[in-house]
């Protein structure tokens, strides 16, 4: 199975730069082992089930709680049976076919 999640997690007081904040996110996730791709808007993370999925959510959020008044989040999943690697595979299929 294939779980890629596309998440954005953030807080919304403080200044406008939100890079330190994003920063501790991708460093867990970078510490978890988890496959992943920082990208501008967002970043987006491959692991082998829902259940680590949303982990990685709620340690991205207990990172920010701690001093930050009010947090701001997306996440999207695209969930299938079958497969891994679909993080580099789903790209390599576009270009491919480019």
């Amino acid at each position: 199975m294939s779980v890629l999640m596309e998440m954005a997690m953030f807080p919304i007081d403080g200044t406008s730069s939100k890079s330190a904040y994003v920063a501790r996110i991708v460093k867990m996730i970078q510490d978890s082992g988890h496959n992943y791709s920082l990208t501008p808007m967002g970043t987006i993370v491959e692991t082998a089930d829902m259940k680590q999925a949303l982990e990685l959510v709620e340690k991205s959020y207990e990172l920010l709680e701690k001093d930050c008044q009010r947090v701001y989040a997306t996440v999207k999943f695209d969930i299938r049976k079958g497969r891994i690697d679909a993080l580099h595979q789903k790209v390599a299929s576009v270009e491919e076919k480019l």
